[in-house]
């Protein structure tokens, strides 16, 4: 027989994956040292970022079947050739000066790899801790968020010590490492494995109680749900209204609280910390209080701080009220692969977590351009975060309807065998 794999071994493979793609949030390292080579405009350098968001989203909904039907391991090596692929592509095209090449490479291929770890480790994790799948999902998810506060500062020394082009491939090369270890270890658990202490849903005498998930659905049969909707509904609009915080806080910072640059540019860095805390803290509490519960507390924070943000004054009220803000979006990407197991089961997770996850995709096209209209509208970070709590506003009640809808459905009696 063969020996059963170490959860918290696969727990950490899966964090391998997140804190490899997740580097993608350090291209603003890149973004100065390329312009200043190539004389390449802001836009046109920040443009390789966007198109690896676009195709992590669209990757994430087109391959989500792909990773279900062939495993963690499989679809695990697939993201980690896509990844590596990209990098080493993308240092082949500067070597060469062309920026279609930096598109197609870093941009395309690179977010295929991104879309296809980001949903590889989900539903191995969640049937591997199903007595805690908010903590075992946020362990990983806080990987990604966490990346760039380790990857910027080693990026910015390599580019200094070995140049532009070589930090690619070094990249390139150690990334496709530690990505391949980490697919070659993490695997489904044996049919019917469970954990010490742990019998089942809703079973007596067990250490660990948790309710049934709601229904065991494909990917086909959760989009004709309302549940569907109104998940991908919330989760763009957490997204957009934290994107669009991430963008402007440093020069809010000094406008609103009198920061100085510096100043500004660390919080700006700690920011980083409260984003990948707050991923494996809600998801972690999330377990104890449900994940309808939490997505309220999401919207009912989020609706008084965004209110008082542009509204004091004082440098630490203020940087406290954007590092609570940080958690709430980082907590809100954490805790979905769990409430979707909650409410459409384990069936084909990862494929509906690549559906749900297009909502990122339109909210990192939609969310800076959205504040850069409203500002230029409202001519004031007030009038512009108002607004917000009015998205937040309406992010709630649709949470509320969920709610409801769950409990309509948990009411119902089952139907005999």
């Amino acid at each position: 027989m063969k020996k059963t794999r170490n959860r918290w071994f696969i727990a950490l493979s899966a964090v391998g994956i997140h804190i490899s793609i997740g580097s993608v949030y350090s291209w603003s390292v890149f973004s100065k040292p390329i312009m200043a080579k190539y004389g390449w405009s802001l836009s046109d350098v920040s443009l390789t970022f966007s198109i690896a968001i676009v195709f992590l989203g669209l990757s994430a909904a087109f391959l989500g079947r792909f990773v279900e039907r062939r495993g963690p391991h499989v679809s695990g090596l697939v993201s980690t050739c896509f990844y590596a692929c990209g990098l080493i592509g993308a240092g082949i095209a500067l070597s060469i000066g062309s920026l279609p090449l930096l598109y197609l490479t870093y941009g395309v291929c690179g977010g295929i790899g991104l879309g296809t770890g980001y949903i590889t480790p989900v539903s191995t994790l969640v049937k591997w801790f199903p007595d805690n799948r908010g903590m075992a999902t946020g362990l990983a998810i806080m990987g990604f968020g966490f990346a760039a506060l380790i990857a910027s500062p080693i990026i910015a020394q390599l580019i200094t010590a070995v140049g532009l082009t070589n930090t690619f491939f070094i990249l390139g090369a150690v990334y496709a490492s530690v990505m391949f270890l980490s697919a070659s270890y993490i695997a489904p658990p044996p049919e019917g494995w469970k954990p010490a202490g742990y019998a089942g849903d809703n079973a007596n005498g067990e250490k660990k109680k948790r309710k049934a998930d709601l229904a065991q659905l494909t990917a086909r049969e959760a989009i004709k749900t309302k549940r569907f909707y109104y998940l991908w509904l919330m989760l763009f609009i957490n997204i957009t209204c934290g994107i669009g915080i991430i963008a402007v806080a440093s020069p809010m910072g000094q406008e609103i609280a009198g920061l100085t640059a510096a100043s500004a540019a660390t919080m700006v860095g700690i920011m980083g910390l409260f984003n990948g805390g707050g991923r494996i803290g809600w998801a972690s509490l999330s377990d104890y209080i449900g994940r309808p519960l939490t997505y309220m507390l999401f919207f009912l924070i989020q609706m008084v701080a965004f209110y008082l943000l542009p509204r004091v004054s004082d440098a630490l009220l203020f940087q406290a009220i954007l590092f609570l803000i940080l958690t709430c979006y980082g907590g809100g990407f954490a805790s979905v692969p769990a409430f979707i197991g909650d409410i459409f089961g384990t069936k084909q997770l990862a494929a509906i977590h690549g559906l749900i996850l297009t909502a990122w995709s339109a909210a990192g096209v939609a969310g800076p351009q959205l504040v850069a209209w409203l500002r230029e509208s409202t001519q004031s970070y007030t009038g512009t975060l108002t607004i917000f709590v009015g998205f937040f506003a309406v992010a709630f009640i649709i949470s509320l309807l969920m709610l409801l809808d769950i409990r309509r459905l948990r009411a119902q009696p089952k139907p005999s065998a």
